[in-house]
Formats: C-alpha cells, structure tokens, sequence
C-alpha cells in the first residue's frame, strides 16, 4: 500500500529551528554548487544572452499548461541550490506554502512562488543548468560584489576584460 505524502518538503526539507539557508561556505553540496557558478560566470556573456534570447523569446518551441510544466519540474535538480537535492518542483510548492503561511491575503503572491523557478524546464530541453539556474546577475555592466561567489569566479568571463562591459 502506497501512502500519499501530501507536504514532500517534511521528508526532503524539514524546517530545522535556525537553519541558515543559501550556505555557500560549508556543506554536502557546495561543491556542485560552486562548479555550476563557476561554468556560469565564466560563459554567461553578452554574446550568449543575446543568442538565448533570440533562440528562445519567440515562446513557440512547446504549448503545455502551467500544470504541466510545474510537473516537468520533478525531473530536474537544481545543482546551483546549496540547500536541497530534491525535485525543483517540490521546491515551487515549498515557496508557494510558504508565503501561503506568512501572507495568506496575497493570492498573487503565492502564484508568484509556485512559478518562480519554472523557466528551469529549460535545463530539460538541453540547455545547461548554468544557462538557466542559480542568482542571476546582469551582464554588460562591471559585475558586482555582492554576486555568489564574485571573488573567484568571473576570472575567465571575456565580458571582464570588455573595454565598455567591465
């Protein structure tokens, strides 16, 4: 007999009192973490966002209902993500339960929590987790101290070296 779980985020994320979220420093998967921003820093450019953009913009590679995109979601983990290694869809209804709790009166809020990530699905039409996970960052501009692992990553980004970009 099969039992329904109908909240996954108590077996894959229980909420431990003073758990500090978004660890970069220590932890089982700050290794992965720190190699898929690294491969982003160094290739997410100007020149690639421009060819994304125009490969992608036009919105008419797939149909499928927001339901069914959420559901893709349950093949793909975030390797950018230092807290969990789980489904990213368990974290879209992770977000969505808690601002469910916290904001109960924001509807729109919530859909917001539920759709946040779900561009991802794009790591599952062979565009590499780097291209489409993690912090964004913008690009064309000198990039900022504040970005994960600014330190040591953006080193071989050839927008670094731009005379404009940097």
């Amino acid at each position: 007999m099969k039992i329904l779980q109908l909240d996954p985020s108590l077996t894959y994320r229980p909420e431990p009192e003073n758990h500090q979220y978004r660890n970069y420093k220590d932890g089982p998967l700050v290794d992965r973490v720190k190699m898929t921003y690294n491969l982003m820093h160094t290739y997410q450019t100007v020149d690639f966002v421009k060819k994304k953009n125009a490969l992608w913009s036009s919105c008419t590679h797939k149909k499928m209902s927001v339901m069914e995109a959420l559901s893709l979601l349950d093949n793909l983990v975030d390797e950018s993500d230092p807290d969990v290694d789980f489904p990213n869809s368990f974290h879209a209804y992770q977000t969505a339960e808690g601002i469910r709790k916290a904001h109960p009166d924001k509807d729109w809020f919530q859909l917001v929590g539920l759709l946040h990530d779900i561009g991802k699905i794009l790591a599952l039409e062979n565009e590499p987790q780097w291209a489409v996970v993690g912090d964004t960052f913008p690009v064309g501009c000198k990039f900022q101290k504040s970005i994960v692992f600014s330190d040591t990553t953006f080193k071989n980004n050839p927008d670094a070296k731009h005379p404009v970009y940097r």
